[in-house]
Order: structure tokens, then sequence, then C-alpha cells
């Protein structure tokens, strides 16, 4: 299942995205570190422009990093 990416302007199949993340994820979980340096490679190797995947990156790290501070501040 194909699926257009209009600000990179290419396809990709979503089901590799969806893998690629629940990788990533799995071993950033592991590891205990930030998955921006797995995942941006990634993205450069199935074809996403360089400009798009860092910007993509960035992205998911403001959302993680907001998601912490939430989390930290519910337990005081």
């Amino acid at each position: 299942m194909q699926v257009y990416l209009p600000i990179a302007e290419v396809s990709v199949n979503a089901f590799l995205l969806l893998g690629l993340g629940g990788i990533v994820g799995i071993l950033s979980g592991m590891f205990g570190v930030g998955g921006g340096f797995l995942m941006t490679p990634l993205l450069f190797f199935i074809g996403i422009p360089p400009a798009v995947a860092v910007a993509t990156e960035a992205n998911q790290i403001v959302a993680s990093s907001f998601s912490g501070v939430l989390a930290h501040l519910r337990r005081k």
C-alpha cells in the first residue's frame, strides 16, 4: 500500500514506515536512547529527502520532550 508524501514528493510503502517505526521504537526502548539517530538514516535509505527526514525527527523530538514534561509534572 503506497502512501504519497506531498512535502517529500515521494511515495512510500505505509507498512514499511510502520515497521521501521516499530523496530526503532523497540530498539530505543531496549537501549534507553532516542530513536532519531536510528530513524533519520533509515528514512534516507528509503528515499525520503534529507531535509524532510531531519524535520520529521525534529518534530518527533519536540513531541516526546513535551510528553516527558507532562509526565514529570504529573509526578511532581
